[in-house]
């Protein structure tokens, strides 16, 4: 099983575009396709801040559509979900540049890209297992206890993380620092906390390097574990990066 994921697109599809081509993917069919059989694996937050949030969720529905490639959902995804079924979301952190994407359409062009994400979120697991339990990819990450179950608890750690009910001054959620406890033998890799590096600590890998910040989007080839990315044309934001002692 020979898989490349993406760390988090947020809507930066030019910088996705790139990085698959860098990657060894072409493009002919409309689609990122490897003359060798590779396959794409998405940990989440395909949409938000970016500027291509509608393309991004096209290509990958395609991709799964076609069983090309592995996507799980991020928190954002769930937002956006949820907004499609009409829930009462607030249009903040990121969806409303994919809301004014969408209200740029007309109706039936909306209601496409409202059956695609549908589809493709709920035709997804919460996180992925393959290759016979050796790889894990959900969006924050998953305790080694929690592989295999389906819960609330699970549930609120795949999508945002390892968070202790306190809130940051940006209004963010404070996130306890799981991987450094990890003791597994499968490899985990995720996304959600954008860092200027991959992170790389007992077989987890973060690699959200945070290409809507300015910072790169990266890749983690497997069974290779190499670590590939390309710049990001977003302006720089420092702040939203983590770093850890």
């Amino acid at each position: 099983m020979k898989i490349d994921a993406i760390g988090d697109i947020h809507g930066c599809f030019q910088e996705f575009r790139n990085l698959t081509e860098k990657l060894g993917y072409d493009w002919d069919s409309g689609l990122p396709r490897h003359p060798e059989g590779r396959k794409l694996a998405f940990v989440g937050d395909l949409t938000d801040r970016g500027p291509h949030s509608l393309k991004t969720i096209s290509v990958v529905a395609s991709l799964q559509d076609e069983k090309e490639a592995y996507y799980v959902p991020g928190n954002h995804c769930n937002k956006l979900y949820r907004y499609f079924l009409g829930n009462n979301v607030k249009i903040l952190h990121g969806l409303e540049t994919t809301t004014a994407e969408l209200s740029a359409l007309t109706e039936k062009e909306r209601s496409v890209y409202k059956t695609l994400f549908i589809n493709l979120y709920e035709g997804s697991p919460l996180y992925q297992i393959l290759d016979e339990g050796k790889l894990i990819i959900a969006h924050a990450g998953i305790k080694e206890e929690y592989i295999g179950k389906k819960n609330k608890r699970v549930k609120t750690f795949v999508l945002y993380g390892d968070i202790t009910g306190e809130v940051n001054e940006d209004g963010t959620p404070v996130r306890r620092d799981w991987a450094k406890d990890y003791k597994g033998d499968a490899w985990i890799i995720y996304g959600h906390t954008p860092v200027l590096e991959p992170r790389m600590m007992n077989k987890t890998v973060n690699i959200d390097t945070g290409a809507v910040f300015g910072g790169k989007l990266t890749a983690f080839r497997y069974p290779e574990l190499e670590l590939i990315s390309v710049p990001s044309s977003m302006p720089f934001t420092e702040e939203k990066f983590r770093t850890f002692p």
